[in-house]
């Protein structure tokens, strides 16, 4: 069962454009290429590049602000909200109704009031890779996204560039340092195991001198 996680990134980029009669655009970065994540509980993250190439081709996106389905800003599908992969990141932009909290929303962006933009999605089965560095820690490369839910600006990002960490991610995390403490108390015990026999056959030794 594929399991719903949420990130978020700073808004590196955005404007509004409006012309005539026409709503202002949001334009942001959803996600960052090879953007090295927080401290996600005894692992960090990073998505590589293509990780979102199919899935914004095939599934129904929308923007949303906050996640909140009530909070509607734009839909793949209907031609309102455009998303593509360029060098950087994840990019989208979004072309939202006028009136009510929507105009609000746009004056709280233009005054950085809000400054996160995060998305909801789903990794495919296999569609991660758990690398072990050098000073022990682990990192996870997402290579392949199943879904996009959502993308959009939010108001109360939890982290620089996180919000939520499938409870399976941070269990196999977790799984992974247990394995290595379990390897290294097994290879300090076989240590100590020689080190016992090498001082007997000492002592055995000199008996016979």
């Amino acid at each position: 069962m594929l399991l719903i996680e949420r990130r978020t990134f700073p808004l590196t980029e955005f404007r509004m454009e409006e012309k005539g009669s026409d709503p202002p655009k949001i334009v942001g970065y959803a996600a960052v290429f090879n953007q090295l994540s927080e401290d996600l509980g005894g692992f960090r993250e990073k998505i590589a590049p293509g990780a979102f190439k199919k899935t914004i081709q095939e599934a129904d996106i929308r923007a949303l602000w906050n996640h909140n389905p009530d909070y509607v800003l734009g839909r793949n599908k209907s031609g309102t909200l455009k998303l593509e992969e360029d060098s950087h990141g994840l990019r989208y932009e979004v072309r939202p109704r006028r009136g009510g909290w929507i105009d609000d929303l746009i004056e709280s962006i233009r005054r950085r009031d809000i400054q996160g933009n995060s998305f909801s999605f789903y990794v495919s089965d296999g569609g991660d890779r758990w690398i072990k560095r050098d000073d022990g820690s682990y990192l996870r490369e997402i290579t392949r996204v199943a879904e996009v839910q959502d993308v959009g600006p939010v108001t109360l990002p939890a982290y620089r560039q996180t919000i939520v960490v499938a409870r399976s991610v941070a269990e196999h995390a977790s799984s992974l340092r247990a394995q290595d403490e379990a390897r290294n108390r097994a290879l300090a015990m076989r240590a100590q195991s020689l080190c016992v026999e090498l001082k007997i056959e000492e002592i055995e030794g000199s008996r016979y001198l």
